[in-house]
């Protein structure tokens, strides 16, 4: 579909289709069609890749805990670190730093966000991305990068899960318990366990039965597949047969090595992704050289005000998702002129109106790169861009090209069932040596189901009861009740889920601002105001609905809660700053740097 064919009619006929393949998938029991890794499932979380060392248990005290040894741990320690806050402790229940990507070992794993604005504090480390999307080790060892300038490993407990935080009145500090007998204190405590953390199943009748070998991407088991995640080739699978569930950013990464590993690979799919091109790139170290200094906060803004429809100089990213920005910036001044002249109501149809005609492009590729038609038909996404996770790869489309390799289309319904031996789809049994689940994380559940942490704040109130009908903060950072913590997030901030690690990396530099002042003032308590954590939710909740990502006419995802009820719940848990990324961003830095830190309460 060209600008110039994309008439009414045409559009209409386009929604129509959408329509019916969204409702294909609407499925009654939400996000409860998924299972936790839990009882029978139990083993499919252990760690393969560490295992716990022997230590002494921890019964002593320390200024800051924070929990989660990702992005988000190991720039909250380089930023406690700069503010002269050395008595903190690091703690996951991984065995390193890395956090998803510590997890997240598959086959052909890489960051779908340009990595020079994705891996944060390269110019502090002075490290070059070797590419315009890193892989996932080099990524996990940007995390282990930064943790070793700042002397972090000797701060960091690893093997280690938090089990219950407890705020102690009389003492002013948290009790920390952990499942390795640890019962030590901590003056401030941060949350950082991330969206990622939490792996989930899909309910599928019959899952606990499989006979063959079965294990989640999130837990990659090269002892049986072989190769390793570096690119080796997975040997062990040459006679396999083996079959994957999930069709996501994960499996479009980790399903052109299995095509080219395994005896015969069954792609099981009930909603294709959509697969735009990626063209990675070598980066080249005379230009990266003569870059500027300041020029990862630069470009981190430049990729925010795009995505924002600022008007800026240059696209220094020049991926798909700037291009999305830029098309409808282009297209909403061709329309009716400058930002002064915009309403929603126009954003909104200058998205549909691009997404039209770039989702068409992305339609056609398949015809393009595949050679069966009715493979091609098949891996066809009828949903707007980022209705889902948008995929940018150059392997997956070919992938399906392969003898070996086998798209088991199930129209929306999804797998009917597994036995001892394999999988059912529209009657048809396919026998399997292999089942590997790319089904992804817990991201819309409740914080306290995915931090498996239990807390209790003022007059012994948990989490999980003050959040009981939705998620309430100030900033996303602070809770009443619950002074001395700080919640380390992407909701009710700047909600840019476009490149996390922003989110987080701002988090830290806030939070050990205020880590700072305390200590400075000789405060015992921070804890946000009632009525300013009041009026942060209700202007969550007045926030006008997301225009892009996610929404109620969107087929069925993590999103917009799997096609469910968009409730004050839903709503409270992925609401950003009403005024957009950008201008949360200029606040929440304006807000820290004041020193009157407005809505907080030190005692």
């Amino acid at each position: 579909m060209s600008e110039a064919s994309n008439t009414k009619p045409q559009r209409e006929q386009l929604r129509q289709r959408y329509e019916q393949e969204r409702v294909k998938r609407i499925r009654r029991d939400g996000t409860d069609q998924y299972i936790e890794t839990k009882g029978v499932f139990s083993t499919l979380s252990e760690d393969p890749f560490s295992t716990p060392a022997p230590r002494a248990v921890l019964n002593d005290h320390v200024t800051f805990l924070f929990i989660g040894a990702g992005f988000s741990g190991v720039t909250a320690g380089a930023n406690l670190h700069m503010q002269g806050i050395d008595d903190f402790r690091i703690i996951d229940g991984a065995g390193d730093f890395g956090g998803t990507w510590y997890w997240n070992r598959f086959p052909g794993a890489m960051c779908d966000t340009a990595s020079m604005i994705y891996m944060p504090m390269l110019e502090e480390t002075n490290y070059m991305p070797t590419r315009k999307y890193a892989s996932g080790p080099e990524i996990r060892g940007h995390v282990a990068r930064i943790a070793e300038q700042y002397n972090l490993r000797s701060k960091s407990i690893f093997s280690t899960k938090v089990t219950e935080l407890r705020w102690d009145e009389e003492e002013h500090l948290w009790r920390v318990s952990t499942n390795r007998g640890d019962a030590f204190t901590a003056k401030y405590v941060a949350l950082g366990t991330g969206p990622l953390h939490k792996m989930k199943l899909p309910g599928i009748p019959g899952i606990e039965s499989f006979q063959g070998h079965m294990f989640h991407t999130a837990r990659w088991d090269y002892s049986y597949t072989g190769g390793d995640e570096h690119g080796a080739a997975m040997e062990g699978l040459s006679d396999k047969r083996v079959g994957i569930i999930g069709t996501g950013a994960t499996a479009v990464q980790c399903v052109p090595p299995l095509g080219a590993s395994a005896g015969e690979l069954f792609v099981f799919q009930r909603t294709p992704s959509a697969v735009d091109v990626r063209n990675n790139e070598a980066i080249d170290p005379t230009w990266f050289s003569k870059l500027e200094p300041g020029w990862q906060d630069k470009w981190i803004r430049n990729f925010v005000e795009i995505l924002s429809m600022f008007d800026t100089e240059g696209d220094l990213i020049q991926d798909g998702m700037t291009a999305g920005g830029k098309r409808m910036r282009q297209r909403l001044l061709d329309a009716v002129g400058g930002p002064e002249n915009w309403t929603l109501e126009m954003v909104r149809a200058a998205y549909e109106f691009t997404d039209d005609i770039h989702m068409t492009s992305v339609r056609e590729r398949t015809n393009e790169v595949i050679n069966d038609p009715e493979t091609a038909d098949k891996l066809k996404a009828w949903y707007r861009q980022f209705c889902k996770r948008p995929c940018f790869h150059d392997e997956y489309l070919p992938t399906f090209n392969r003898e070996n390799v086998h798209l088991i289309d199930t129209d929306g319904c999804g797998v009917e069932r597994i036995d001892e031996t394999g999988v059912w789809v529209g009657g048809q049994h396919y026998p399997l040596d292999c089942l590997i689940f790319a089904t992804g994380y817990e991201v819309t559940t409740d914080y306290s189901r995915r931090a498996e942490i239990d807390v209790y704040g003022k007059n012994t109130q948990t989490l999980a009861d003050a959040w009981r009908d939705g998620m309430t903060s100030l900033h996303g950072i602070h809770v009443n009740g619950f002074p001395n913590l700080f919640i380390v997030g992407v909701a009710q901030g700047a909600y840019f889920i476009a490149n996390a690690t922003s989110n987080f990396t701002d988090s830290a530099k806030t939070i050990s601002k205020i880590v700072r002042h305390a200590e400075d003032i000789g405060a015992n308590t921070v804890e946000c105001d009632a009525d300013a954590e009041k009026n942060w939710v209700n202007a969550m909740l007045a926030a006008p609905d997301d225009v892009i990502f996610g929404g109620p006419d969107c087929t069925p995802g993590y999103y917009n809660n799997e096609g469910g009820e968009l409730d004050r719940k839903h709503k409270l848990s992925t609401s950003g700053y009403p005024l957009g990324a950008v201008a949360y961003f200029d606040y929440i830095e304006q807000w820290r740097n004041t020193g009157t830190f407005d809505g907080l309460i030190f005692d």
